[in-house]
């Protein structure tokens, strides 16, 4: 089944970490990669306290989300380091419309997106309704763009196996770059607080979208400005913070749990399967935010 091929007027906007994915967060995850392989330099960590000396007037998010430091120098070809291998997935993810792949890339690409973190079995089921009904699908965090790419590619293939061909964008808080290495800069606006709301509206703008009638899922209280603009907002594993404000608004919540490493291995050796039968690895579209 392929979503509506007509533009969709709806989105569903997702928050990433703590909201699809169980937490940690994909860049704590790849921070700690980084680590332990010993890539990232000894002198990145006191500059990204410097970094963070300077942004500590503007506040503790802030500090965190704009403060990238830690990958001055580093080889951007280390964004793949959460998979085995990124080759594959690169090329696929390149290509500007959807494309044919054999049966044997099919299995390759899956078991490679299989050493992301697990996605909440109860996000997949709603990121496939959605789907299913023709809504457009983005991913807007404040997780690096290129992490927020893989992740994309994951639910899509997650979605395919459940016979649901669609393509999802991401906004995510995009590196500088030079000579494929990247600077420890952002290009734009760290993705978080009030700058995903911006983004929402913008890509609502973009692309047509109606907001009044677009869904939105975050976890933390910085979600609550992406959550207000759109008409149907909902609350996922919320922070205290945001279950008081979710309360208050009469927003749903929703309490989405990991499934059992039994449950949760015999889930995806079926889903590799279905992947495999499949022939088409659908286009992820990369929105550009700030």
């Amino acid at each position: 089944m392929s979503a509506n091929a007509s533009q969709p007027r709806i989105a569903a906007f997702f928050d990433l970490d703590g909201t699809l994915l169980p937490l940690p967060s994909l860049e704590r995850r790849f921070v700690a990669a980084l680590r332990d392989q010993r890539l990232i330099p000894l002198q990145n960590y006191f500059r990204w306290l410097a970094q963070a000396i300077r942004l500590s007037p503007q506040g503790l998010l802030r500090m965190t989300h704009a403060n990238k430091m830690y990958l001055r120098d580093i080889s951007a070809s280390h964004s793949t380091l959460l998979l085995r291998s990124g080759d594959t997935l690169n090329r696929v993810e390149s290509r500007t419309s959807s494309i044919p792949v054999s049966h044997n890339a099919a299995a390759s690409i899956s078991s490679r997106i299989d050493h992301l973190p697990a996605f909440f079995p109860e996000a997949i089921h709603r990121a496939t309704w959605h789907a299913s009904q023709g809504h457009a699908i983005v991913l807007v965090t404040g997780t690096l763009e290129p992490l927020a790419k893989q992740a994309a590619l994951a639910l899509t293939i997650r979605l395919l196996a459940r016979g649901i061909t669609t393509s999802i964008r991401v906004c995510g808080t995009r590196l500088e770059e030079t000579h494929d290495r990247w600077t420890g800069r952002i290009t734009g606006e760290a993705i978080f607080g009030q700058a995903k709301a911006r983004a929402v509206q913008r890509i609502a703008a973009e692309n047509g979208f109606n907001l009044a009638r677009c869904y939105a899922y975050g976890d933390t209280a910085s979600d609550r400005w992406m959550l207000g603009a759109v008409g149907s907002p909902a609350a996922v594993n919320p922070s205290r913070e945001l279950d008081r404000i979710a309360r208050l608004r009469a927003w749903p919540i929703f309490l989405w749990r990991e499934n059992r490493p039994r449950q949760a291995g015999a889930a995806a050796r079926a889903e590799r399967f279905d992947c495999v039968s499949r022939e088409v690895i659908p286009n992820i579209k990369s929105e550009t935010c700030g």
